[in-house]
């Protein structure tokens, strides 16, 4: 699989998408890493269930929901967004609601591959043993609850 590789520069804020080459603290990540650009590359994800699937998961990023060993102070970056006039922990609520929203409207079965290929990060077929799932049965089931997921975003 060909690497798809960006740099991010490290603030205080948080990760910026475009350098501004002040003289910071710079990382290089590799997007092509990401379970749902692996299937969607291969053709076993749709245009709108990526899409709907990208959108579950930087609402679960702006909600900071991923686990942390302590508090954290650093700020979230969100800009551009329909969040606009809210303030910073307004928005992080906000995202909070439409992430769990998105999850029940998925509906309880698939909320687990949901949160595992595409929050978590975890390949299908670890979320498939963790689920103790018959092998190569969660592309069906990814790919029904990001359908419904896309409903939820009205993504088409």
């Amino acid at each position: 699989m060909q690497r798809k590789l960006v740099e991010r520069e490290l603030s205080s804020e948080g990760p910026m998408r475009t350098p501004t080459r002040r003289g910071g603290r710079s990382v290089t990540v590799n997007l092509a890493e990401s379970p749902l650009t692996w299937l969607h590359a291969r053709g076993h994800l749709t245009d709108a269930q990526f899409a709907a699937g990208e959108r579950l998961r930087a609402d679960w990023e702006r909600a900071q929901l991923a686990p942390s060993v302590t508090m954290r102070w650093d700020a979230v970056r969100i800009s551009g967004t329909a969040d606009a006039g809210l303030t910073a922990g307004e928005r992080q609520l906000a995202a909070k609601a439409r992430f769990d929203a998105a999850v029940a409207a998925a509906g309880a079965g698939l909320a687990d591959v949901l949160w595992r290929v595409v929050c978590a990060g975890e390949s299908l077929p670890n979320a498939e043993r963790a689920l103790a799932w018959p092998a190569r049965s969660g592309k069906l089931v990814l790919s029904l609850a990001l359908d419904r997921v896309a409903g939820f975003y009205r993504i088409g």
